[in-house]
């Protein structure tokens, strides 16, 4: 046997390690590509669903799997909308604050009115429907979130405006103005909160309708400024009083009735020291008003 020959016909050693062929003999070689491996493996994969009837095409165009992921889908939004409903509910009452936001242009222009002028207004009592008083839009004498809102609002603005004409406007002092009046409204329905409870108040008064009742001063200041930046101080100490005089008269007209309805209803008599008490406590609240509006926008008017 010619064992020279053969050394000098020796071939290339390849190694083959779970489907992949290494050449030893070249160095340069590392990887070799292996997609068409994947290939046959998914082409595999997909033969082998296609043959229990697993594809996507066969479970989108399937009538029957269609409708219970339709059926799933619905159920599982209507859950998670009822979840959400009860945790809002529990912390924000929404379907209480539809009441009060339930108004509309009428009701907004004669609210106004009564404002600014409740001399004239007789009946200052709420109507009720089934134990439910009705809604704002049919009852002027009811109270409404819209309106103070509102009036924040546009109080923003106005004071913001005010004080570009006297170039003292930056965002950081309008920042403060809001955060300030919005401080005294919290500050002042927690202090009625703790009166009527430290007089022992039986009403059907919630802190909702003491933010409505404290926020209708914001009509009245608005006022005082729009009538300061048109005709100076002047106008400004004139319409402000004038809006300060009206608040006082509307809250004393509205909340007597509200603080005083237990009296009524149990015969107290009107000079008992309860009922002084609470008659205090009615005019303290109105009496306080001129002092926030006149504190919020005695600076902007120079």
């Amino acid at each position: 046997m010619d064992y020279n020959g053969f050394r000098q016909r020796k071939l290339p050693v390849k190694v083959r390690t779970r489907g992949l062929v290494h050449a030893v003999g070249d160095p340069n070689h590392l990887f070799e590509d292996t997609s068409g491996n994947m290939e046959s493996l998914r082409s595999g994969y997909e033969g082998t669903a296609t043959g229990f009837g697993l594809t996507r095409e066969g479970i989108l165009s399937d009538p029957m799997m269609s409708n219970l992921a339709m059926a799933y889908g619905s159920s599982l939004a209507s859950q998670g909308k009822s979840i959400v409903d009860q945790n809002i509910d529990r912390f924000i009452p929404v379907s209480r604050l539809k009441y009060y936001f339930a108004v509309d242009t009428v009701y907004v222009g004669k609210k106004l009115g009564l404002l600014v002028f409740p001399y004239m207004h007789q009946n200052w009592e709420v109507r009720y429907q089934q134990d439910t008083p009705v809604a704002p839009r049919v009852e002027v004498n009811a109270p409404d979130l819209y309106i103070p809102a509102m009036a924040f609002i546009t109080y923003l603005l106005v004071a913001g405006f005010a004080l570009g004409t006297q170039s003292r406007f930056s965002p950081e002092v309008l920042g403060m103005q809001a955060s300030s009046a919005l401080i005294w409204l919290v500050i002042e329905v927690f202090a009625i909160l703790l009166s009527l409870y430290l007089v022992t108040v039986n009403t059907d008064l919630t802190t909702i309708d003491l933010v409505a009742f404290a926020g209708y001063k914001y009509v009245g200041m608005i006022t005082g400024v729009v009538a300061g930046l048109i005709f100076g101080k002047t106008g400004y100490y004139i319409a402000l009083s004038w809006c300060c005089i009206s608040i006082v008269v509307f809250m004393i007209r509205t909340l007597r009735l509200k603080i005083l309805s237990e009296a009524a209803a149990e015969g107290v008599l009107v000079r008992g020291t309860r009922n002084q008490l609470r008659m205090y406590l009615t005019m303290a609240i109105a009496a306080v008003q001129p002092f926030f509006m006149y504190w919020l926008t005695f600076h902007l008017v120079r």
